[in-house]
């Protein structure tokens, strides 16, 4: 049993402290791995990932037709789908593509009152490299919640990488693949496959964007990666926290927690509530489920190591400010009313509202992405969105009467900044 903490302990301001201050991610012995291997990478390109795909995947690429997997492959991975695995990837597909058409930002062009044109531009990348895991599990879901907005911010140039243990490939991210319209999809995984990414091989042209979930191996390689490319993020162990009261079914709120324990040891699932019982309750569901899981290992390894449950005294008075402080990548808001939390609570990947909507529902169909910062991230970041696959350009534009009007000043500053060149770049134009 994991110890339940309380907000009337006189030590609990300590031990939450211990909790969100704590690190489950890679330590150094990472970064220097990930540095290694991507200098072999940058040094070796293709000859580099041949070794590493062998040694790490159990897989040779040795002829052409080894490295990478044909849009007739996926086109035939989702034709012989089963038909219900097919409606529900179609449907995903069409909620995420609605979704995330919304949030195409719109070109700005103005003159202001000094007679300045001024405005901005919004253009995509022109290529976009996408992680798909294929190691502990195989996400179609991922390749869909990472495609489908580049394509919607305009790339013409989807490049997806994806390890193939031993050869094998999911046929579902096949078939998502296809149905996202996917230009590339190369065999090599891990680090090397980031590496690859950014610094292009024989084979592999390099792209100008990097996202998708991964390893540990994989966020170190994107984190030291970046200003090489552009990533979304440096993503860690998922996390979830459910704020749920005594009436919910202590079932629905156990798996709730489970669904994340179950992606990874180091995972983190944290249950607030107002009601001792019921929280005991969650915990005795939690036991009972994860014994008929296939995935018990995992979730037990995961809830044992890092699961919290923490009981306080008035819920919609405490449990907002704890969820600031932990800034997690998931909150699901299990309560009659869960308005007021949502207008409290700042920092979260993806917030989840009432009792009928759990988690696992945003990992698939809803629409928003299911890629979310984590590691209290979500303070400063936010989840993948079509902004990530594009960049602004500034213009403006003066003549003789605007450039009257605002000239002398920039003269001025340029002077008082000790840049003279600025300054007669500007005095040259002042008639």
């Amino acid at each position: 049993m994991i110890p339940i903490l309380s907000t009337l302990q006189p030590d609990f301001a300590a031990k939450f402290d211990r909790i969100v201050d704590a690190r489950r991610e890679s330590d150094s012995d990472v970064a220097g791995q990930v540095s290694d291997i991507l200098q072999t990478v940058k040094l070796r390109g293709d000859a580099a990932l041949v070794d590493y795909t062998q040694r790490f995947d159990g897989y040779a690429l040795t002829d052409e037709a080894d490295w990478s997997i044909s849009r007739e492959a996926c086109e035939q991975a989702y034709h012989e789908l089963a038909t219900d695995l097919r409606d529900a990837l179609e449907l995903a597909a069409a909620r995420i593509r609605s979704y995330h058409e919304a949030q195409l930002p719109q070109d700005r062009d103005y003159v202001d009152a000094a007679g300045v044109r001024l405005g901005a531009i919004w253009r995509s990348v022109d290529a976009a490299g996408l992680y798909v895991p294929g190691g502990r599990a195989a996400y179609p879901s991922s390749l869909l919640m990472n495609a489908i907005p580049a394509r919607v911010a305009g790339v013409e140039r989807l490049v997806v990488v994806t390890p193939t243990p031993k050869g094998q490939s999911n046929p579902m991210v096949l078939a998502a693949a296809h149905i996202a319209g996917v230009d590339e999809i190369w065999r090599v995984g891990g680090a090397q496959a980031v590496g690859a990414l950014a610094y292009g091989t024989q084979r592999i042209r390099p792209v100008d964007v990097v996202t998708g979930p991964g390893n540990a191996w994989v966020a170190e390689a994107k984190r030291q990666l970046y200003g090489v490319v552009g990533i979304d993020m440096v993503a860690g162990p998922s996390e979830i926290l459910v704020i749920a009261d005594g009436k919910n079914d202590p079932d629905w709120i156990a798996a709730d927690l489970l669904s994340q324990a179950e992606h990874d040891p180091t995972s983190q699932s944290i249950l607030v509530t107002d009601d001792a019982g019921f929280a005991r309750q969650v915990e005795d569901c939690v036991d009972l489920q994860i014994g008929q899981l296939s995935t018990a290992k995992t979730a037990r390894t995961s809830w044992e190591a890092h699961g919290v449950i923490i009981v306080v005294n008035d819920l919609m008075a405490e449990a907002p400010a704890l969820a600031n402080r932990l800034a997690a990548e998931h909150v699901e808001i299990a309560v009659d009313d869960p308005e007021p939390y949502l207008k409290a609570i700042r920092h979260a990947g993806s917030i989840f509202l009432g009792r009928m909507t759990p988690e696992a529902v945003g990992d698939y169909v809803a629409g928003p992405n299911h890629v979310l910062p984590t590691g209290r991230r979500a303070r400063f970041s936010s989840g993948l969105s079509v902004l990530d696959f594009m960049k602004r350009t500034s213009f403006l534009g003066l003549d003789e009467a605007s450039f009257a009007a605002i000239g002398p000043a920039a003269a001025t500053l340029a002077h008082a900044e000790g840049l003279p060149a600025h300054a007669k770049s500007v005095e040259l134009r002042i008639k």
